[in-house]
């Protein structure tokens, strides 16, 4: 009963006396279960009694998380992970992850004690109570250690972790996509295709949309990572990520609209995703938009720096004005592209986007005849953005350009009417010849008057 001297969470000062008495009890139960047989019920009732008393008193607090291991606690612990009493597993998990939360040497001591496992065998539980607390001990394990990430992957717990992506439990999968974002950096090998293969793609972008903020906030974790890959990248467009992700940047939750701009950021870098973004309208959210953080600024910045990139390729520039100039895209398709080339196309292409590729007339046709206040004043937007990007600006009477309103008045070289320019040589560049004929009798009745 070492466990019994526990100090409590105020410094050295003692234990209350029930605190005392549970964790005592703890350790003579725990001490029992290594020589108990499995299935023996008075033992482990006791045992998942005291893991619980035990895990509230281990929380946040440095000095019981040690005292645990330093008496022996840890192997008890992990022994009971294997329990038959479903509950005990559940309370013996509880504590593993209480005592390695923030603790290092515990989170060693408890993978060289074999935890592992029989955490992946309890990730393949049906029952949500016993894989969310696998899951989440994990979790805690592979924080911030390399070596553990590496221990959980080689003892086959990828599988059920993806698995526990269309869990019933929102706090299993929410976890699983954590696991699986930080699994996704693990290299040699690498580890962002196999998570795609083996099928965690489809159930991460259903959980973009989930209501649960803490999901989708995940989700997109995960998928910013994976999309550090350039087949993913490709991969997560074709299956409909896209869409879910800007709709993820109009989140109030800080986290969310940041782990979305992230893997925007990564879809771009991708030129058969190019055709896509445009196609989406992104352009506009990506300018108009309200970013909270420094670090979401800067990855929407860098997204539309990628994407002006891309569209400099001939060949990316290509598609987009087949899609403009063909049948192939319906009018608000076509409208996207045309806004989003007007502030992203390359100086020299815009005559032939805007113009031989009528991307002008889709502007004006959209500016005029849409019933959408919203896409009437992007157009005007894009209308006016290809005016100053086209140098056409500075040729017309405006403030920037040095006159004041009301008070233009052409210069005078500009006048080429009146009798010194009239078929003169020098100031005329057509000369009118009039011929003499005989003009027709009046007929109006006052003329001899």
């Amino acid at each position: 009963g070492a466990l019994g001297l526990l100090p409590g969470g105020h410094g050295s000062q003692p234990l209350p006396h029930q605190q005392q008495q549970q964790a005592s009890v703890f350790g003579q139960a725990a001490a029992r279960a290594k020589g108990a047989k499995a299935g023996t019920t008075p033992t482990y009732t006791i045992a998942r009694r005291a893991a619980g008393a035990l895990a509230n008193l281990a929380h946040e607090d440095v000095r019981t998380k040690n005292l645990v291991r330093e008496e022996g606690g840890i192997p008890a612990l992990v022994l009971l992970l294997k329990a038959r009493d479903f509950s005990v597993q559940v309370a013996a998990a509880s504590t593993l992850k209480a005592i390695a939360f923030r603790n290092e040497d515990n989170k060693n001591q408890i993978v060289e004690c074999g935890a592992l496992g029989s955490l992946v065998c309890m990730l393949r539980s049906s029952d949500p109570s016993i894989h969310y607390e696998a899951v989440a001990v994990m979790s805690g394990l592979v924080h911030s250690s390399a070596h553990i990430k590496k221990l959980v992957l080689n003892g086959g717990a990828l599988q059920p972790l993806i698995n526990l992506l269309s869990s019933t439990d929102m706090e299993s999968r929410r976890e699983a996509a954590l696991l699986l974002g930080q699994f996704a950096n693990v290299q040699d090998p690498d580890y962002k295709t196999k998570i795609v293969q083996r099928g965690a793609l489809g159930p991460l972008i259903a959980m973009l949309s989930e209501k649960s903020v803490q999901v989708s906030e995940m989700a997109a974790f995960a998928i910013g990572r994976l999309a550090q890959n350039v087949d993913n990248q490709a991969g997560i467009v074709q299956a409909g990520g896209l869409q879910p992700l800007l709709d993820l940047l109009r989140s109030k939750s800080l986290n969310s609209q940041h782990n979305a701009a992230f893997a925007l950021y990564g879809l771009s870098d991708n030129d058969d995703n190019v055709p896509h973004f445009l196609k989406s309208g992104c352009v506009s959210i990506l300018l108009n938009g309200t970013f909270h953080v420094q670090a979401s600024k800067d990855c929407v910045r860098n997204t539309l720096r990628k994407l002006e990139e891309k569209i400099a390729q001939s060949h990316v520039l290509n598609h987009l004005r087949y899609l403009l100039s063909s049948e192939v895209a319906d009018l608000t398709t076509k409208y996207y592209i045309a806004t989003g080339l007007a502030f992203l196309a390359p100086q020299t292409a815009l005559h032939s986007i805007f113009m031989e590729n009528h991307g002008m007339d889709i502007l004006f046709l959209s500016a005029l005849n849409s019933e959408c206040d919203k896409c009437q004043q992007e157009c005007i937007n894009a209308i006016h953005t290809l005016g100053k990007r086209s140098a056409a600006f500075t040729k017309l009477p405006t403030i920037e350009n040095g006159v004041k309103p009301g008070l233009y008045t052409a210069a005078s070289d500009k006048i080429f009417l009146g009798e010194d320019y009239l078929n003169n040589p020098k100031m005329s560049d057509v000369i009118f010849e009039v011929e003499e004929t005989d003009r027709p009798e009046s007929s109006d009745p006052s003329a001899g008057n």
